[in-house]
């Protein structure tokens, strides 16, 4: 079954008792979360809480985890993406991805964002050349490689490696992007053009970011949702650990009157 976007619906996803299994491990449990369109949505919370869990689940990368098991359901534009004849390949068409790290691939510039479309089957080169010089307009990165679009990727800066990431995510003109701490390997400035694009980017685009970083949270983010960490000792001493979705709500919301002690206490840097 294909999946066709939807104007309509507020919500650009719906995860309903979301739950995540890395063998026999629970990860992460009972998540129910709506995602606003075109706002950015920031998951914080300690490691190992499962934000990042949840955040690869939209987009089913953790499809390519070995082990990995998916309950609930993630629904966007009125279907469940978990359902056995949705292609995952689709989903990530419409939900991209930027990842912790910039993961260039070892091609041109040129090639890095006009791979996406490729596989789409444009093959026309003006169209690709028009693609590829919007997207990279639209990443802010245009002005600095236009005249040298034969470079390789990974001859990039960290920043503007990650911005060419961003281009490449959304030449395929996708409806949500996907952040999983994309500024944490990056120095001050380029976080700071890195939210800047966000900034612009959620014109268009709605954007879930997972962050460490509480005053990115609070710079970028319209909703955030607080992930914690939930404990219980097993019969033979053991204990057992897994994630949940403690509070969510607006930003200015979260960091200056938390309804629950344990957000107050992990915004404080109380632990985390």
């Amino acid at each position: 079954m294909s999946i066709t976007r939807e104007a309509g619906p507020a919500w650009a996803i719906e995860l309903n008792k979301l739950t995540v299994y890395y063998n026999d491990k629970l990860a992460v449990r009972d998540v129910d979360l709506k995602i606003e369109r075109q706002k950015i949505t920031a998951f914080i919370g300690p490691s190992g809480c499962g934000k990042s869990t949840v955040l690869r689940s939209i987009n089913r990368m953790n499809d390519l985890i070995p082990g990995a098991r998916v309950t609930g359901r993630v629904m966007y534009s009125g279907k469940n993406l978990y359902d056995t004849d949705i292609d995952a390949v689709e989903v990530r068409r419409h939900i991209g991805m930027v990842f912790q790290k910039p993961n260039p691939f070892p091609k041109s510039i040129f090639d890095n964002v006009a791979y996406g479309p490729r596989l789409l089957g444009i093959r026309d080169g003006k169209t690709l050349k028009q693609i590829v010089e919007q997207s990279l307009r639209a990443s802010f990165l245009w002005d600095e490689v236009k005249d040298d679009l034969k470079k390789s990727g990974l001859a990039l800066s960290g920043g503007q490696q990650q911005r060419l990431c961003i281009a490449r995510a959304i030449a395929v003109q996708p409806d949500v992007i996907l952040m999983d701490e994309p500024c944490s390997a990056l120095d001050p400035i380029a976080t700071q053009a890195i939210e800047e694009l966000m900034l612009e980017l959620v014109r268009q685009y709605t954007i879930i970011i997972v962050t460490h970083n509480m005053q990115q949270a609070q710079r970028v983010a319209d909703y955030t949702a607080f992930f914690n960490i939930r404990k219980e000792q097993e019969t033979a001493g053991n204990e057992r650990r897994w994630g949940l979705l403690a509070e969510h709500g607006a930003t200015e919301q979260i960091f200056n009157a938390p309804k629950l002690e344990e957000t107050e206490r992990y915004i404080s840097g109380e632990f985390g």
